[in-house]
């Protein structure tokens, strides 16, 4: 029998690891069941190789590592998953492929793991095809394109503008606020519906898995900026319409709130969470591409340990010494 000794206190609960992993994974179900219905179904295929290459990443992570079988804790299903659904359905299979082994090894199984990755592994596997494959990630089928299944290369279809390629014009989008908010709308997988996402955040809340705290304060951050500094003719259709466009959703509810990479204290969330924001919004106005969800959250996560030693709670009775 393998005895654990560790410091007091001691608490015991129901929860764990694998455990916070299934609900993650239940409430990315709507945004995934989402971006197949509007996308169809190689985008289905396309998450089931993010998942099945971030599993076999963790696996060899464990074997190269000689670390113990980290494989039923769900993370690496959690990272595959949400890698998938920041990816457009026109893909090429190999690419997801090597974007699950490298979120998994590199971003997370070389800094040691679970819990002690500096970086979200899926956003890093993002970032990584940011880097070596742009095209593939700023090309975006015509919402109702059909899409081949067995296409290994980059597949040749119709593409369309997304409403932040219109608003980095800048201009409203065509499409309305209703097909914004339902997902009738071209981009990445898991985007593009905001009920969907709202729906598995609500479930995460509901759950107790996150903290309003981090959301609240990046989808604020956003919408203030974007009202005081609109780039078109209405400031509240703008700041809407930032909201529902693009990454930020799945950024704010799902990557943002990352346990490892975001801050353990109330204000350092909160801090945290704003400096996402007003990231996210300089990075869409001056920046080459119309995303800035994926670094802007990246910068932030090498910022959380800084704000959880400046921003500690103090401690009831105490002075600000105490809190040290």
């Amino acid at each position: 029998m393998n005895l654990t000794v560790s410091a007091s206190p001691h608490i015991r609960g129901k929860d764990t690891t694998s455990r916070r992993m299934l609900d993650v994974v239940i409430a990315l179900l709507p945004a995934l069941a989402a971006g197949v219905l509007f996308h169809g179904p190689r985008a289905a295929l396309v998450a089931a190789v993010c998942v099945l290459s971030a599993l076999a990443g963790e696996w060899l992570a464990g074997l190269i590592l000689r670390r113990h079988n980290t494989l039923p804790d769900g993370s690496a299903l959690v990272t595959g998953l949400l890698l998938a659904l920041t990816l457009p359905a026109s893909v090429p299979y190999w690419v997801s492929a090597l974007g699950g082994l490298f979120a998994v090894i590199v971003v997370k199984g070389l800094c040691g793991g679970l819990g002690q990755n500096a970086f979200n592994p899926a956003l890093g596997g993002r970032a990584f095809f940011m880097l070596l494959f742009p095209a593939c990630l700023t090309r975006f089928p015509a919402l109702g394109a059909p899409l081949p299944l067995g296409e290994l290369s980059p597949v040749d279809v119709m593409t369309g503008a997304t409403p932040l390629h219109h608003m980095q014009m800048p201009a409203l989008p065509e499409a309305s606020l209703a097909e914004m908010f339902l997902g009738r709308i071209g981009g990445c997988i898991g985007e593009t519906s905001a009920l969907a996402l709202l729906i598995g955040g609500g479930y995460l809340l509901f759950r107790r898995v996150i903290s309003v705290r981090i959301p609240a304060a990046y989808l604020g951050t956003v919408a203030v900026l974007t009202l005081l500094f609109p780039r078109g003719d209405s400031p509240a259709l703008w700041m809407a319409y930032s909201l529902l466009g693009g990454g930020v959703l799945l950024g704010a509810i799902f990557m943002a709130t990352d346990y490892a990479t975001s801050p353990v204290g109330p204000v350092a969330q909160v801090v945290y969470g704003i400096g996402c924001g007003v990231l996210t919004v300089v990075f869409r106005y001056t920046g080459l591409f119309p995303e800035g969800v994926t670094y802007a959250i990246l910068i932030m996560n090498a910022a959380a340990w800084l704000l959880d030693r400046y921003l500690v709670p103090i401690r009831y009775g105490a002075g600000k010494e105490g809190a040290k």
